[in-house]
């Protein structure tokens, strides 16, 4: 689970890790009491839930109160409907620095990665210079050690007494590592200003989903989505993606999701959404079709082949969906993998067509979503 930027300042605050003065605004109306305490200049920061803000044109540095107010306005009218921002004091800086505390799971440790080039792409960064790269891995038995985080600043070229200071903030980093049952917490950048001191300038932190019992303060929302799809799916536990095209998928396995996806594209088709009922999945057939039937498309296109996850069942599922949901498209079916026989039975009893051959369920999906009955 990603929390917003302002709830991973939050939580850096509780931490004793430095944040600039911020106000949350959810209207226009709120700006003017929102300068007042935090003052000119200012960043004027959308909160969504996707990288690459700045880039996006959702991130604006105003000097005036003119200026603070059209960004607003811009902001709150725009597209993606973002329904909060961040009004944040804007910050005097020297240098610019990239902190992360992730998981490793080949190593099966913690991870620490630091870099002097904060505020850019670290995906980037890794490929074209990675000796630029700090890591340094954290045996989650005993945790950051303090002469490890001491060695990760002296490594990013810090001085003596600023480099205490970002041990100091490494430390407080990984307890909120640990404290949250994070996937990751990231600061990019986080800022070394004019005179000397460390401030969180932005805030990422993602929950592991299996630990969100925990962490009740944080439940999310159907405000937090998209569409009443992304969240339905979210709650499911189901892998989901929305998109703009004509055929919805439901395939068990996500290669294989994905390979269908692919020859969709081959053939000259386009996919409305991306949908993967298989693993532990595979016995929620019928909320798996309610949530292909939110997403605008012309036909469903169900593939799947199981083996642990039986072809039966999978069948009996997708009857049971189709005689509760009425679909209002048709649903093209290739239904392979352990008891298929007693699948194709199950399908022509409910009058549907098995197929079976992936190739010719795309091809006749693709026909479908172009009109073509034939």
């Amino acid at each position: 689970m990603k929390l917003y930027e302002y709830q991973a300042k939050e939580v850096f605050k509780e931490a004793g890790i430095t944040i600039p003065n911020s106000v949350l605004i959810e209207s226009s109306s709120e700006l003017d009491d929102a300068i007042t305490q935090v003052g000119l200049p200012l960043v004027v920061k959308s909160q969504v839930l996707s990288g690459g803000r700045g880039k996006a044109g959702l991130i604006s540095f105003v000097k005036t109160k003119e200026d603070a107010k059209n960004e607003v306005n811009r902001l709150f009218e725009h597209p993606l409907k973002i329904k909060k921002l961040l009004i944040e004091q804007a910050i005097a800086i020297d240098k610019e620095i990239y902190v992360s505390i992730t998981v490793d799971p080949y190593q099966a440790t913690g991870l620490l990665i630091a870099s002097s080039e904060g505020g850019i792409d670290i995906e980037t960064l890794a490929v074209t210079q990675p000796e630029k790269i700090i890591k340094q891995p954290i045996d989650l038995r005993y945790g950051l050690m303090s002469f490890q985080a001491l060695q990760v600043a002296y490594d990013l070229g810090f001085n003596p007494e600023l480099a205490k200071l970002m041990s100091k903030f490494l430390m407080k980093l990984y307890h909120v590592f640990r404290t949250y049952d994070c996937e990751l917490v990231e600061v990019n950048p986080l800022f070394i200003t004019k005179d000397k001191a460390l401030v969180a300038g932005d805030g990422k932190l993602m929950i592991d989903d299996n630990s969100v019992f925990r962490h009740e303060r944080y439940q999310q929302s159907i405000e937090d989505y998209r569409t009443e799809a992304e969240f339905d799916a979210m709650q499911e536990g189901i892998p989901f993606i929305q998109f703009d095209g004509d055929i919805g998928l439901m395939c068990a396995g996500a290669g294989l999701t994905t390979t269908v996806y692919d020859l969709i594209n081959y053939e000259g088709g386009t996919v409305a959404n991306y949908l993967e009922f298989g693993g532990p999945n595979y016995k929620k057939a019928v909320k798996a079709m309610e949530i292909c039937l939110k997403v605008p498309s012309k036909v469903i296109l169900i593939v799947t082949f199981g083996t642990i996850a039986r072809a039966d069942v999978m069948a009996e599922g997708i009857v049971d969906a189709i005689k509760r949901l009425k679909p209002d498209r048709p649903i093209v079916t290739c239904i392979r993998g352990t008891n298929e026989q007693e699948a194709v039975e199950m399908l022509r009893a409910a009058g549907l067509e098995p197929l079976f051959d992936t190739e010719e369920a795309v091809r006749k999906a693709v026909k479908l979503s172009k009109g073509d009955q034939s």
